[in-house]
Order: C-alpha cells, then structure tokens, then sequence
C-alpha cells in the first residue's frame, strides 16, 4: 500500500518540468511517473496537486539559528518551523560565536559538535545539520578536523574577519586539512585591516550611524579577500566556498577562478539579488535592520548578481539568516553603527523572494532555482538523500501556488526575530504545503508538524563537480 500520492501537478527536476503524479513509500519517493492512477485505490493518501509545482524541499546551507536557551527555549524550534512554512525541508546551522556555543566549544571542534548535537535533540521540525566554525581560540582544529568529517560534518567555515576570525596563515591551513580529508572550507571574505581602517575613519569624524556602514565595507574589500581565499584554497590545492557573496567586484574574481576549472563555489543570499544600499539613508533604526555583512550594494550589482545565477557562476542562493530583533540586537545603533549586530532573519522568506524576483521576472527558469535551491546546496554539502524529486530520496516536497499573491509581512511569519527586511514586498507565488520524510509539517497553510520529528543529518562528502 502507497503511503502517498501526490496527483496531477507540475513535478520540476533540474532537466524539466512536466504534470507528473509521485509516490511515497516509507518516507522516500518510490514513483515519479505521468499517471499513477492506478494507485490511488489503494493509497493511504491522495493528495490533489493540480495547480501547484511540486518542488523538492529547499536545503539552506547558510543559517544561523541560535540554539535554545533558558530565557529563549524556543528559538530552535521556531525557526524551524519558519524554515518549514518557506518550503525549507533541511538546513545548516552554524555554531560561531552567538548563536549559543560555549566556551568549551569554542577550544575543540569535537566539543562543539557533541554540544551542538545535544542542544538540538529533539528540537526541530525539520532537518537539520551543523557547519563547525573555526576560530582564532580553538586549541588544535586541523588536528581535529578529519575527525569532524568521519562524524558526517564534512563542511566547515572560517571567517576573516570579526574577533574571532582567522589570519591567512590559519586559513591556508584549515584549507589543507579539510581538503586532505575530503571536505570543503567556506569562508567569510572581507579584508578585516581594510574594513578597521575605514570604520576608523568615519568614527574619528563623528560619523557613527547605519548609514556609514556600506562605506566602511565597499565592494573592493569583498573583492581582494574573495581573491585572497581562491588564492589559497589553490595553494592548498582544496576546494573553496565562498558564502554571502554580495557585490559585482567578487564575482569578477569567483569568474575567473571557475573559468580556470578551479574547485570554487560561491552562494548569494536574497537580500543581494532584492535590495541596495539606499536602505541605509533616512531613519538610521530601520537601517540598522539592514545591517549584514558584507552590506547591501549600489544599484546595478544585484542584476549582475542574477545574471551569474542564470550563466552558473554562482552555484547556490542562500539565507545567512541571523534571527535578530530590532527591540535587542538592533538597538546598539544609537552608540555606532560598528556595535550593530550584523545579520537579519530570512529562513522563511527565500523560496518565495526567489520565485518572485528570479522566476517570475524572468531572470531565471523554474528548473534553475531548483538547482540553486536545492539540487546543488545537497550535492555540494554531502546531503546524499536530499534536493531531488527522484526515486529512492528522502520526500522532501513542497507544494507550491504560482498564482497566489501575498504580502510578506513580519507578523505574518514564525521565525525568532521581530522583523523582516521584506516587509511589505509583494510576493507572487506561496508555498501551500511542506512535507518532510513523506509526513506533512505544514499542510495547507497550517502546521501540522511536531516538536523533534526533524532528525540531525549524518553528511556525505559532498560532490564537488
């Protein structure tokens, strides 16, 4: 006996996109076919998609959702409800500085995973996997590192900047031990001596709100450490990820190492491909929302961003999403823009921003922000049952309206946070349904899910092709 069938929508794979039924077995897709009518007597549930696209379940590789705590012990769960209502059926944590780890976890990768694990367990509604992050206080990573990645964790990241970054010496090396090992190093790029020196600078001339924050972090400072990491990934002679990728000026560099066949991939997040820097003008605490790093770029660069997305260039469309709040993490704008915490929430909002903007404008096809989505994000991550309508593969599914119309709007979501940097973007397309291992977590419109039904994710080493 079936355990469900999906009926009468638009299946869309990386290859194609045609009206096609599909099966659910044991949590995995057992039939992918033009008519499995037959079925339908027999099945424990049809559900009538006609209408909708089904998708496979997005897979962000770029989060970073705090762990519970005894003053927050919902976060976790509620952003991964957040991440269920925007079709989101997997995603990545980060444990950097924040997001709740210890300081024990901050001296050994392998106390931070165990710490991760058990702070998770149970926790989430869907699944969910960490990326270690490697800092300046941990004791020995590159010893630790193969260890890491023989516990299914085969990513992990270093920043270059912030107080806990790493200097290229560190980098070079957490670069060699991870690609011996078989995994993949994303790193934060931005020239930290560089972004110092011209905080500095607008600091010492009184110049201390958001909107000086683009200009102490232009374009060229992405640009040079962009070049800088490719340059030692190609020393160590591993593969590189670049996340967060926001400007024209770092694309040119990611361009030319891909064009040269080197092992280098880079995402962008929606707030790049949606939004510029004029956000920063006017009243500095709603720019302050819309403090990220890198930050948001002039005109011209978000198009040329999409253009890299359609072309290949860049490989993945991520979240970075930070779930802060305006009321708390936001409000050391009023000592100086350098004290804001860097980060906004987006875990909920990616799916349809990229239908909206990308699909629905024509900038990509339906095909290619499934591979963006979720194809590429699971090949590249190790998620070997992930990012795919196919036989055999978890039923992660999304059911998706393309003739809905919404407004994203902050108190409609579910995230941690208590804001969006959307509000108010009317958004053509909505996700509909969310099912997770073949079993509904959100289900038209509502959830239905539950506390601890998403699992940890034990990752493959990733395929970097």
């Amino acid at each position: 006996m079936t355990d469900l069938l999906v009926r009468g929508g638009v299946v869309v794979t990386t290859n194609g996109s045609g009206r096609a039924d599909l099966a659910v077995d044991g949590g995995r897709i057992s039939a992918v076919q033009p008519d499995l009518g037959g079925l339908a007597a027999s099945a424990r549930e049809v559900v009538d998609a006609t209408g909708l696209l089904v998708l496979p379940g997005v897979v962000d590789v770029h989060t970073h959702v705090r762990v519970a705590t005894d003053e927050r012990p919902d976060r976790f769960f509620d952003d991964s409800v957040a991440a269920a209502f925007g079709g989101t059926t997997t995603f990545l944590a980060f444990n950097n500085p924040g997001t709740g780890s210890s300081d024990a976890a901050a001296r050994s990768l392998m106390t931070g995973l165990r710490e991760w694990r058990a702070a998770t367990a149970g926790d989430a509604a869907v699944d969910v996997a960490p990326s270690l992050v490697i800092t300046a206080s941990h004791e020995d990573p590159v010893a630790e590192i193969p260890a890491v990645i023989d516990a299914g964790v085969p990513t992990l990241k270093a920043f270059m900047v912030y107080d806990f970054g790493l200097d290229d010496v560190a980098i070079l090396r957490s670069l060699d031990a991870t690609g011996r090992a078989g995994g993949m190093l994303q790193v934060h790029c931005e020239n930290r001596a560089i972004l110092e020196a011209l905080t500095a600078r607008h600091l010492a001339a009184g110049e201390v709100g958001p909107r000086y924050h683009a200009s102490s972090r232009p374009p060229y400072v992405e640009a040079e450490a962009t070049g800088r990491a490719i340059a030692l990934a190609r020393a160590a002679r591993a593969p590189l990820y670049v996340v967060h990728l926001s400007s024209a000026d770092a694309l040119a560099v990611v361009r030319a190492a891909r064009a040269e066949a080197l092992p280098v991939f880079a995402e962008t997040c929606p707030a790049y491909l949606t939004l510029t820097n004029d956000v920063y003008r006017g009243d500095p605490e709603a720019a302050a929302r819309y403090v990220i790093s890198p930050p948001l770029r002039p005109l011209g660069h978000p198009g040329v961003l999409w253009g890299a997305l359609a072309d290949g260039a860049l490989s993945i469309v991520a979240t970075d999403h930070v779930p802060d709040r305006v009321a708390v993490e936001k409000q050391s704008w009023r000592e100086s823009f350098d004290r804001v915490s860097n980060g906004a929430p987006g875990i909920e909002t990616l799916l349809p921003v990229v239908y909206d903007e990308g699909v629905a404008n024509g900038r990509i096809t339906l095909e290619r922000m499934v591979d963006v989505l979720s194809a590429t994000p699971a090949r590249l991550f190790g998620f070997a049952t992930k990012g795919a309508l196919a036989v055999g593969l978890d039923a992660d599914i999304v059911l998706f309206d393309p003739a809905a119309r919404r407004t994203i709007r902050a108190a409609d979501l579910h995230h941690s946070s208590d804001y969006t940097p959307f509000e108010g973007r009317d958004v053509r397309g909505a996700v509909r349904s969310t099912i997770v291992r073949g079993a509904f977590v959100v289900r038209d419109g509502v959830f239905v899910g539950r506390r601890g039904y998403g699992r940890f994710v034990e990752r493959e080493i990733g395929q970097l092709a």
